[in-house]
């Protein structure tokens, strides 16, 4: 393997599963291999789907993410980085399952980038609002009237840490 590479993606899975620890959203599948070059996302968090006609919110979603041999060298074809894998029924001005347009992505765009990205584009904190530019251009004119819906989740991908310091009060000391 190429050392380059090999160090590379032992990066992306050290940082993806800080992410992944960090989050009450994201759970984070390595694939085979050491260090691995695909993963499996899935996100505990709402998105929208299209049953029998009807246009609901879902919990829950999965998403394939692989880094080709030369990623690091030219841009990649996203589709062959980022798929959807559920709900297939997914509806977003973005996503024509299993595809999903996270615009273009440049060489060696980290692990924790594309799913920010994901995170962004599932939970409707980032659309396409133009038909000309979407994926789907029913999804698209459906949201462009309901935005009134979005995002969908207020919630961080990653929690914020909190520090406290707390310090012991003798009793009967005043405050």
């Amino acid at each position: 393997m190429d050392l380059i590479r090999e160090s590379w993606l032992k990066w992306q899975f050290e940082d993806g599963m800080k992410l992944a620890a960090a989050s009450d959203i994201l759970t984070l599948h390595p694939g085979p291999g050491v260090p691995p070059a695909e993963y499996v996302a899935r996100f505990d968090c709402p998105t929208m789907v299209r049953e029998q006609g009807s246009i609901t919110r879902r919990v829950g979603f999965d998403m394939l993410i692989r880094f080709p041999l030369d990623y690091l060298r030219s841009a990649p074809n996203p589709a062959l980085v980022v798929a959807l894998l559920s709900p297939r029924n997914a509806y977003h001005p973005n996503v024509a399952p299993p595809f999903m347009c996270v615009g273009n992505i440049a060489p060696g765009t980290s692990l924790c980038e594309l799913i920010y990205q994901i995170f962004e584009i599932m939970t409707f904190q980032k659309l396409t609002p133009s038909e000309h530019d979407a994926l789907n251009k029913d999804a698209c004119s459906w949201a462009r009237n309901h935005m009134d819906l979005f995002p969908l989740t207020s919630r961080p991908l990653r929690r914020r840490e909190l520090s406290l310091d707390i310090t012991e009060i003798p009793a009967g000391a005043a405050l």
